[in-house]
C-alpha cells in the first residue's frame, strides 16, 4: 500500500521500491525509445503469452537509483540486474494498462530488449514507472552532484 506522497519520497527510493510482478516475457526491438514500438513490441510479448499454458513467473521487481534488479518471488534468487545506465524506456501500456515494459541493453549481446509484466492493477503498473522514472532523475542528481566538486 503506498501513502499518497509517495511521489515525492526519496528515502524509499535510495534502498529500493519493490513490486511483485508476473514476468511476461522478452521481445527484442529495434529502438531504444519510443511509445509505438513500445506498443507493438508489448503486443508480440502478450500474444506470445497467451499462447503458451505456462504459468508466468512471479518476481520482485525493486526499482533503485542503481537500477531495476529481479528476484524469483519464490526462490528469491536474483534472476537479472540491470543497470540504471543500460535502460532506455519504459511504460505503462495505454491498451494493456496492467502491462508495465521497459526497454534495455543486453549485457552479453547489446541487443535491444523489451520486458514486459504484468501487475495486479493498473495504478502498480503506473506506479513501477513512476517509479523508475524518479529513480533515473535521482541517479542523475547523484551523478551530477559527484561530478559537480571536478
Amino acid at each position: 500500500e503506498l501513502p499518497e506522497s509517495w511521489a515525492d519520497m526519496q528515502e524509499p527510493l535510495l534502498e529500493g521500491m519493490c513490486f511483485t510482478l508476473k514476468y511476461l516475457g522478452m521481445t527484442l526491438v529495434e529502438k531504444p525509445k519510443g511509445e509505438d514500438m513500445a506498443a507493438a513490441a508489448i503486443r508480440r510479448i502478450v500474444a506470445t503469452a497467451r499462447v503458451g499454458a505456462r504459468k508466468f513467473q512471479k518476481v520482485i521487481l525493486t526499482v533503485s537509483p542503481r537500477g531495476i534488479s529481479l528476484q524469483d518471488a519464490d526462490t528469491k534468487e536474483v534472476v537479472e540486474n540491470i543497470s540504471i545506465y543500460r535502460i532506455s524506456y519504459c511504460t505503462t501500456d495505454k491498451l494493456q494498462n496492467k502491462v508495465f515494459a521497459y526497454v534495455a541493453q543486453s549485457q552479453e549481446s547489446g541487443a535491444l530488449e523489451c520486458h514486459a509484466f504484468l501487475s495486479p492493477k493498473k495504478k502498480i503498473a503506473q506506479a513501477v514507472t513512476l517509479t523508475v522514472a524518479q529513480a533515473f532523475q535521482m541517479a542523475l542528481d547523484l551523478w551530477e552532484a559527484a561530478h559537480a566538486g571536478r
